[in-house]
């Protein structure tokens, strides 16, 4: 589908009565939302991320427009770009920008501590690639009161609809947390939301690390490490990246490579009751 598609979708939605919203990825595209914002009214408009546990990461965090003709001059630059990968557009009902932020929020932090991580719901490759895998009946508790949703996917635009827009609970097991992601997109959402957790959890240990390293240069390599390692489960990321950001200027552990014959498993466990003897919690 090409432009003409997005063009459509927006007038035959305007026609319907829906408002038009931009969701917004306001960390990489800082101009643009800075143009929005001053032509936007403050009903208009919300930072997702404010108001919940990651507010410290309001400024480069999502943000939602509902756009009025005066910002099309705006948002022809954004879809003339797609490959940027500044969001995705969406309809809903007219004054529904509360309910759709609150929508977002409820689903924005997956996990429990310590191994939670921002889901990127503004990224239109992780929307597209969850709306083409779940079933039609998990849209509603996706989408929440969305009506549809117009995005990049690949190397087209494409359109999806929901079923029963509204207001809908998280699902106790979301479809969306379920979608396999191509090995480089999964690599790169997972080093984002690292690299997010840490500033927000563990800032004066980042900010001793950025006196020596670039910090998001120094977890690429932990992550690539891990790969190298073939350690994949969030126990074993978390005990590498927290452990070896804590000891930068005092390491406990000299040697991390794995022995011979050692499954990764093993290696981590291994490396693990290490790190708990010299903390004095167990016998080696």
């Amino acid at each position: 589908m090409s432009l003409t598609t997005v063009v459509q979708w927006m007038s035959e939605q305007r026609q319907l009565g829906q408002a038009i919203a931009l969701v917004l990825d306001s960390e990489d595209e800082r101009e643009t939302r800075q143009q929005l914002l001053r032509s936007c009214d403050y009903e208009r408009y919300c930072g997702v991320y404010h108001q919940t546990p990651v507010s410290e990461l309001a400024d480069a965090g999502p943000f939602i427009f509902i756009i009025e003709p005066r910002e099309y001059a705006v948002l022809d630059t954004l879809l003339a770009e797609p490959q940027r990968h500044w969001g995705w557009l969406a309809s809903l009902p007219q004054q529904q920008l509360p309910a759709l932020t609150r929508h977002w929020r409820e689903r924005i932090i997956t996990g429990t501590r310590p191994n939670q991580a921002l889901y990127r719901f503004h990224d239109n490759r992780v929307l597209a690639r969850a709306l083409a895998f779940m079933p039609e009946d998990a849209r509603p508790g996706y989408l929440g009161p969305v009506t549809s949703v117009c995005y990049w996917a690949q190397s087209r635009w494409d359109v999806t609809h929901n079923p029963a827009p509204g207001e809908h609970p998280v699902p106790d097991q979301p479809a969306w947390l379920n979608v396999p992601a191509p090995p480089l997109l999964a690599i790169d959402i997972l080093h984002t939301n690292i690299y997010r957790y840490l500033w927000a959890e563990r800032s004066d240990e980042m900010l001793t690390l950025s006196q020596h390293r670039a910090p998001d240069e120094w977890l690429a390599e932990q992550l690539t490490q891990a790969r190298h390692w073939n350690w994949n489960t969030p126990e074993q990321l978390h005990f590498l990246v927290l452990h070896r950001l804590e000891t930068l200027e005092r390491p406990l552990i000299k040697n991390w490579s794995p022995r011979d014959h050692e499954t990764p498993q093993a290696h981590f466990e291994r490396l693990l009751s290490e790190v708990q003897f010299w903390a004095g919690e167990t016998p080696l």
